[in-house]
């Protein structure tokens, strides 16, 4: 049986890991003002548009009809299984989306479900899943597995700007202002599949103290993920950091957001992701 992965372009994970699992990335629309990019853009173009323009654009999740044209070569086929991991429910309705496509294909060889999260955190998770797929072939096995890691996953992130936020409607003005005079730098996390800030921290080294103090019950036999949007000082920052609470042999993975969650964050964001440990 041959498993074929699909994923929405929310999902963040190196290119290599994209090639090595044949991973297919459901393309999302970036608008900057009056420009539509059907397909997106590439990463290094992306922030070097947000730059010049100083304009944060605006996404539209993936139509039926893009998932249609990516199912129509696997439709029912009795070697293939196509598994397809997409943003979390509470961000986009993609999952809808997805079955839709399905349903108008009479697609039955499909598993169709929503990350609860999204950039790297999404990109954890089936990277993940594309490692126990080598090593088990069993389709409830392989779904129930998918359901423990989604169950695990954390992400945490520090926004070094916050003008980005306001630009895309998250902040105030005067919030945005006042902050950033007072160098405030807010954390956020995702949770029940929502984004969300879980504090403000004056300063970054306070804003990464922070959050490394969540990872002592890391799972270290997952990889350690660190991320930036467009701040790799940032990232690299944080990852010198963290070399405490590392396993002895644990995978540290980089990766960069792209152009669907950059642009809700903006270019100044920063973090990491872990797998939790199972509690008994």
């Amino acid at each position: 049986m041959k498993f074929k992965i699909v994923a929405d372009a929310s999902c963040d994970m190196p290119k290599e890991y994209m090639e090595k699992f044949d991973i297919t990335i459901i393309p999302i629309e970036v608008m900057f003002g009056d420009q539509l990019y059907p397909e997106g853009l590439e990463t290094k173009e992306f922030y070097k548009k947000v730059e010049e323009t100083g304009i944060i654009p605006k996404t539209a999740m993936p139509n039926t009809y893009k998932f249609e044209n990516v199912y129509k070569d696997y439709v029912n086929k009795e070697d293939v299984f196509v598994i397809t991991i997409v943003i979390s429910m509470e961000m986009s309705q993609t999952k809808i989306q997805a079955q839709m496509a399905a349903e108008n294909l009479g697609m039955k060889n499909v598993f169709i479900e929503e990350s609860a999260s999204t950039t790297v955190g999404q990109g954890a998770i089936i990277g993940e899943l594309c490692r126990f797929i080598d090593k088990c072939q069993d389709i409830e096995k392989i779904k129930e597995e998918f359901y423990r890691l989604r169950e695990s996953v954390r992400i945490y992130a520090v926004i070094d700007d916050l003008k980005y936020l306001k630009q895309s409607g998250r902040l105030s003005s005067t919030s945005a202002f006042v902050g950033n005079i007072l160098g405030v730098k807010p954390i956020i996390s995702i949770r029940d599949g929502k984004v969300m800030t879980i504090a403000k921290c004056k300063g970054a080294q306070k804003a990464e103290n922070f959050i490394l103090e969540k990872i002592e019950n890391m799972d270290t036999n997952h990889p350690f993920y660190v991320f930036h949007s467009d701040m790799p000082e940032g990232m690299e920052r944080l990852k010198e950091k963290a070399k405490p609470y590392l396993g002895e042999n644990q995978e540290v993975i980089t990766a960069q957001i792209g152009c669907v969650v950059g642009s809700h964050v903006g270019p100044t964001c920063y973090g990491f992701g872990y797998f939790e440990k199972e509690t008994k």
